[in-house]
């Protein structure tokens, strides 16, 4: 008796359009990489790809495109069992995870990228075990984002003559009604093609999609980092078929502004000027706002918190507006939707930014906080306690460095609101180390296999670079498994 139900009702073999060995869904880098390992496994190898050229690869066109460097997998596999705490990792996913992440750098080489470090980059957890594991960041050219990876990826994946289909979502696994296994997939066109040997997701995570975003995270009008094609294309597909699911709750966002009636939104990183706090809805601080943060979770009360996981408004005046820009230029950090692909440059005294509507400006706090729809009193009264704070050099609400208090003085005063800023969610299809996606009783769906950001290894937190090194090295895996399947 089949273990998974099969997705052809009247139990009849399907019948196809196009036939190859391997089926990889999305073009970033856990798809190109797939795409890349099964083909040179000798598959014959489609890639369908949801955007159209100008806007496909994901969030990888937009990443910083860096993968961690570790030398040494055992300290590696220590670190990351102390991110997971008690979301543990089953341990031959850890195994392989630590000892192919020291690869990455070699594989990148011998598609013909030229590796180098970027930056002095430590661990993000120096206190957890295995953190001396940490050796920087490494990048084509030495250079962060500015599509470096994504364009020698794209670039490996035409130099093999890989079919690549764009503006082609698939829309259904196809499964063989005998086995339950997954035999092909079906787009959003109706066309229904054969994956003689295995489909790969590599579909991206579920952040543009509201419905599983209030669900699985109780986020409601999130602003993006990175594509809004991430819908849980592949989450839902997974599901149809029998697959279990982990670290659905689990995410990374930062501190971000979004124009209004955009989708995407900037990192908003206050590099110049520290005169800034954070408000609830109430009108009163909540959090330490420059709390040490890794790459989506920072130490709060003494455990590791989602961070930033909550709506809130942030609060400066006149001399932080002035500083300089709130949102880093292309020039300084050139990652991010609306710096890549919209191609926006932020203002060098974000005036332009208050000009069209996306600061708000008052000459009080109390007429700010009519403004942000908060009560008066107590928006006058949080400023005044952190001033307070800034002028004795301690924070007694909330532990805020000495260094960072910077009192909120000089009028007028500005603020936005932030959703968060999303810029990947983690959680999805089951895998194990093989990247074989498993289904509710542990076992194999035969065929399926799932890579990068739709099913990633994170159970908790993560560091910096963590997420492209996961992405190729599961992409990679998934693919030459699935060439290698009879």
């Amino acid at each position: 008796m089949p273990r998974h139900t099969p997705a052809t009702p009247d139990r009849a073999a399907p019948r196809f359009e196009h036939s190859v060995d391997v089926v990889v869904l999305g073009m970033g880098a856990a798809g190109c990489a797939a795409a890349i390992a099964a083909h040179d496994a000798g598959a014959r190898v489609l890639l369908l790809e949801k955007a159209d050229p100008a806007q496909a690869g994901g969030n990888t066109r937009v990443s910083g495109g860096a993968w961690f460097h570790h030398d040494d997998p055992a300290r590696a596999a220590t670190y990351l069992r102390a991110l997971c705490g008690d979301r543990t990792v089953p341990e031959p996913v850890v195994q392989v995870w630590a000892e192919h992440t020291r690869t990455v750098s070699e594989w990148i080489e011998s598609l013909g990228g030229r590796v180098a470090p970027n930056g002095n980059y430590r661990a993000e957890y120096p206190e957890l075990d295995g953190s001396d594991c940490y050796g920087g960041y490494r990048c084509v050219d030495g250079v962060l984002g500015d599509r470096r990876l994504f364009e020698l990826l794209t670039t490996a994946v035409g130099d093999r003559g890989i079919e690549v289909a764009y503006s082609t979502p698939g829309q259904e696994l196809i499964t063989d009604p005998s086995s339950g296994a997954v035999v092909g997939v079906a787009t959003d066109a109706g066309e229904r093609i054969s994956a003689r040997r295995g489909v790969v997701l590599a579909t991206g995570g579920f952040e543009g999609d509201p419905e599983m975003l209030s669900r699985h995270l109780g986020l409601t009008d999130v602003s993006l980092w990175g594509s809004a094609a991430a819908t849980g294309d592949g989450h839902r597909m997974a599901q149809r078929v029998g697959a279990d699911f982990w670290h659905m709750d689990n995410m990374m966002a930062v501190n971000g502004i979004r124009p209004p009636g955009d989708r995407h939104g900037f990192f908003a990183m206050f590099l110049h000027a520290k005169g800034f706090l954070w408000v609830d809805q109430s009108g009163h601080r909540f959090v330490d706002e420059c709390v040490p943060t890794g790459h989506g979770q920072a130490r709060i009360n003494g455990r590791y918190e989602l961070h930033p996981h909550r709506p809130m408004h942030v609060i400066f005046d006149e001399r932080t507006r002035r500083a300089g820009p709130i949102s880093p230029s292309a020039a300084i950090m050139p990652v991010g939707w609306k710096v890549l692909v919209d191609g926006y440059r932020w203002s060098d005294d974000n005036q332009a930014e208050v000009d069209r509507g996306w600061i708000h400006r008052a000459d009080t706090p109390a007429e700010l906080a009519t403004l942000l729809g908060l009560p008066p009193a107590a928006l006058e009264s949080t400023v005044q306690r952190y001033n307070s704070a800034c002028s004795a050099g301690f924070d007694d609400a909330w532990g805020r460095a000495p260094d960072t208090l910077v009192a909120l003085h000089e009028p007028p005063f500005y603020a936005y609101t932030a959703g968060p800023l999303l810029a990947w969610t983690n959680g999805g299809p089951r895998r194990d180390e093989h990247a074989r996606v498993l289904d509710l009783s542990g076992e194999v769906i035969p065929g399926l296999y799932a890579a990068g950001t739709v099913s990633s290894t994170y159970s908790w937190a993560k560091d910096g670079g963590f997420h492209i090194a996961d992405a190729i090295v599961f992409g990679r895996i998934a693919g030459r498994h699935a060439a290698e399947r009879l």
